[in-house]
């Protein structure tokens, strides 16, 4: 089980229930009670239970409208408090959960353990097999939590570890709104999640570190809470999970060196989180991950030096993906596949060790305003019958051999309005099918030898339509041989060498039009076609003295 929840509302309905005293008292243990729990059931409303520092061996069930505190200030200790430290709930042979909360009561300050078996082999074993072997247990599976949540309350400032299920649990109700506080815990080493989120409650899950937990640091199932302010780390599975209808709000948290993605979302069209603004880095797989349907809205994340993607989706999800970070990944900086429809806006992806964007497996994305700065390979790639709109990107690589834009497999792509600065063999390497208009080739050759340095390189049995293009420093802004079809009008290639477009043996007759090439060599051609032709005219070489505008 793996939990989290949205902002703590105490309604004032549930509040007016109770009698508030003026004389509200504070009961004092082991001064004045033996037992925590024999002070809970003297306890009224609004009384507090001090705890002095110690080891009780008992689980404790709290009343509505009390405080259960350890006694000390807010000093720090190790992992948390200190007072939370040295004030421990302990009884392997107790029965329940190891605190069991009271609506509108607070918990404050206590270590809870020793509930349910802790089985440190198993822990050991899916943490070197990175959850691989886990079995696919959905959260909210029967269990006994170190803490459960079921009413509104506040549970704040406790370490619960140890725990042979999720370390803190919080469970909606259809009678009533389950909204507590879950503020500054520590949950780590339990055999469940850190934290889980389930059937309905919204809470407010707020600076917790949540580590070494043998599910997700903080999971959700069919819960939508406000998670906010934490830190996941060295989690078996996601840093935070997301998953079952769930929809919270993930914001401000810190997930890292997780043993699968940072913030993980999956199963189901109904799971739409809002994850932003968060820091992802330095997981063994996506910083950002999402699969089976899930339609998160991914924004302003920051995701580095993941292994994998810096964002990845698979499996027919539909992301938006707006205005994120995406540097230093060891797969691309943000990818997609295996029938995912993707939005993609206003991202930055720099230095990822394969493509700034992949689209793959028969994916769909739509690209508009990304920057894709010195990825290994390319900008952008496209594969296996994937489909692509990229409009107003600017793409950009000092060196490498890799086409900027590869659309391969018999993908289709219309690409408009784009910036392609450098490149290696070609600026557009074409497999497919592609509608090439209005976009800005400034290459880094042209190179007399060596390898194609093509603008657009278009492959046999594929077909382009290349128009309305700005090129130069390029061998060619077109090379096509044995292409299905070509239609290339109305660009104007600068800084080429020979021929500016070049078109041979097309199956269908070639169109190319008014296509303008800027040269004083007066050898230099505007086009050249060896095959059959359709509408074939104005095609002109002019002076570069003639030309305005010139760079």
């Amino acid at each position: 089980m793996k939990a989290f929840l949205p902002l703590v509302i105490f309604a004032t309905a549930q509040l007016t229930c109770f009698v508030h005293r003026t004389n509200a008292a504070d009961l004092l243990v082991p001064k004045d009670y033996s037992s925590i729990q024999s002070a809970i059931d003297k306890a009224e409303p609004n009384d507090r239970v001090l705890v002095e520092a110690g080891t009780y061996r008992e689980r404790i069930v709290l009343k509505a409208g009390i405080t259960v505190r350890s006694s000390g200030d807010d000093a720090k200790g190790a992992l948390g408090l200190k007072r939370a430290e040295i004030t421990i709930l302990n009884h392997p042979e107790g029965k329940g959960p190891g605190v069991t909360m009271g609506a509108d009561a607070t918990l404050d300050g206590f270590t809870v353990t020793g509930v349910g078996r802790y089985d440190d082999d198993k822990w050991k074993k899916h943490y070197a097999t990175q959850g691989n072997m886990q079995s696919h247990e959905h959260i909210g599976v029967s269990g006994t939590a170190g803490i459960e949540v079921r009413y509104t309350c506040e549970v704040k400032n406790n370490i619960v570890h140890h725990v042979g299920y999720t370390g803190i649990g919080i469970t909606g109700s259809k009678d009533r709104k389950v909204s507590p506080g879950v503020i500054g815990n520590v949950c780590y080493r339990n055999m469940g999640g850190g934290i889980g989120s389930m059937a309905g409650s919204t809470a407010l899950i707020e600076n917790n570190v949540c580590f070494e937990n043998f599910y997700a640091g903080i999971g959700h199932n069919g819960a939508s809470p406000m998670v906010r302010g934490n830190k996941c780390y060295n989690n078996i599975r996601a840093g935070i999970g997301i998953s079952e209808g769930s929809s919270p709000t993930v914001t401000k948290n810190r997930c890292y060196e997780n043993c699968r993605a940072g913030i993980g979302i999956r199963t189901g069209k109904d799971t739409r989180p809002v994850i932003e603004d968060n820091d992802c880095f330095e997981n063994d797989m996506a910083g950002i991950g999402t699969e089976e349907e899930a339609r998160p809205i991914i924004r302003s994340n920051r995701c580095h030096k993941n292994k994998l993607a810096g964002i990845g989706a698979r499996h027919e999800a539909h992301p938006e993906i707006v205005g994120n970070e995406c540097i230093g990944n060891g797969a691309a900086g943000i990818g997609i596949e295996h029938g995912v429809v993707a939005k993609i806006v206003d991202n930055l992806c720099k230095d990822n060790k394969a493509s700034g964007i992949g689209v793959r497996h028969q994916a769909e994305a739509l690209l508009i305003n990304n920057r894709l700065i010195d990825n290994a390979l390319v900008a952008i790639g496209v594969r296996n019958g994937s489909k692509l709109t990229a409009k107003k990107n600017i793409m950009s690589r000092k060196g490498g051999m890799a086409p900027l834009v590869a659309i391969l497999e018999n993908s289709t792509a219309t690409l408009t309005d784009n910036d392609l600065n450098g490149g290696g063999v070609a600026g557009v390497l074409l497999q497919g099918t592609a509608h090439i208009e209005k976009n800005r080739f400034h290459g880094n050759g042209p190179r007399k030898g060596g390898p194609p340095n093509f603008a657009t390189w278009v492959r046999k049995g594929s077909s382009v339509t290349f128009s309305n293009n700005e090129v130069d420093h390029w061998r060619h802004a077109l090379f096509a041989s044995k292409a299905k079809q070509v239609s290339a009008n109305d660009n104007k290639v600068h800084a080429f060498l020979g021929t500016a477009l070049v078109i041979r043996n097309s199956e269908k007759p070639t169109e190319a039009s008014g296509n303008i090439a800027f040269s004083d060599d007066i050898n230099s051609q505007a086009l050249e076609i060896i095959g059959r032709k359709a509408t074939v005219k104005g095609n002109l070489v002019q002076k570069k003295s003639n030309k305005q505008g010139t760079p």
